[in-house]
């Protein structure tokens, strides 16, 4: 493995309110970097940091966002006690077409990113922790492509949807293949990508465009991160070595 997937950044017309609620959500440590802004500290090894940028001109939400968090429960009583703890710190339930007869919760966020609280004995999700999954709305093309990225293994790779994990274990993230709804703007969820060695930043960007990914420019502060788009075109940042 030569590049790392750092964090998950979120794109927000209030990263600090958005952040305590995900804060309160998942239990997880909130700081504040001059660099990253508002983070999400990873709970162990396996975990990466959520990151919480303001966007300006943040366009209106589409229907439902290309990536969505699944997160996990241990019992009845744990799923019911984190919809209502997201329910009291702003969250909402949430419509996408889902019928009465499924077992998980749909909500939202303040910000109407969608999310859904799993049921439990969910054998896809076994020992994946509180993110069960980063599910993506994408080929299975940009499964295999993410999964050379990071050199993390298809753990599913059946009727075009793909998923991918970490050798080291942690959240999983999935791509629920055909139909793919076509992308509208520029997506709130993106990956950060870092090189794990200092001066990597361009050769790792060199590899990324060979597996199918096309460089857009350098933006967003003063740190030199590369936006790239995947093989969907679903933007993301490559980092220097941090």
């Amino acid at each position: 493995m030569t590049i790392q997937l750092a964090a998950l950044s979120i794109d927000a017309h209030d990263p600090p309110q958005l952040a305590r609620f995900w804060a309160g959500v998942l239990d997880r440590e909130l700081a504040y970097d001059p660099e990253e802004g508002f983070v999400l500290l990873p709970s162990d090894d396996t975990d990466f940091k959520l990151r919480f940028l303001p966007a300006h001109e943040l366009g209106e939400k589409p229907l439902q966002n290309q990536m969505h968090f699944d997160l996990t429960s241990t019992s009845l009583e744990d799923q019911q006690r984190t919809v209502a703890r997201a329910l009291e710190l702003g969250g909402r339930h949430y419509d996408v077409g889902q019928g009465p007869e499924v077992t998980h919760v749909v909500l939202a966020d303040p910000e109407d990113n969608e999310f859904c609280v799993i049921a439990p004995g969910n054998k896809f999700l076994a020992g994946t922790g509180v993110i069960g999954a980063l599910a993506g709305d994408g080929t299975q093309e940009v499964g295999y492509f993410w999964s050379r990225a990071l050199d993390w293994p298809l753990v599913w790779d059946q009727d075009e949807e793909t998923a991918i994990q970490s050798p080291r274990g942690g959240s999983k993230l999935t791509w629920g293949g055909p139909p793919v709804r076509p992308k509208t703007g520029r997506n709130r969820l993106h990956f950060d990508l870092a090189p794990l060695t200092d001066g990597d930043q361009q050769a790792e960007v060199d590899r990324l465009v060979a597996l199918g990914a096309v460089r857009v420019g350098v933006d967003r502060g003063a740190a030199g991160q590369v936006e790239m788009l995947d093989p969907d075109g679903n933007e993301f940042w490559v980092w220097p070595a941090r």
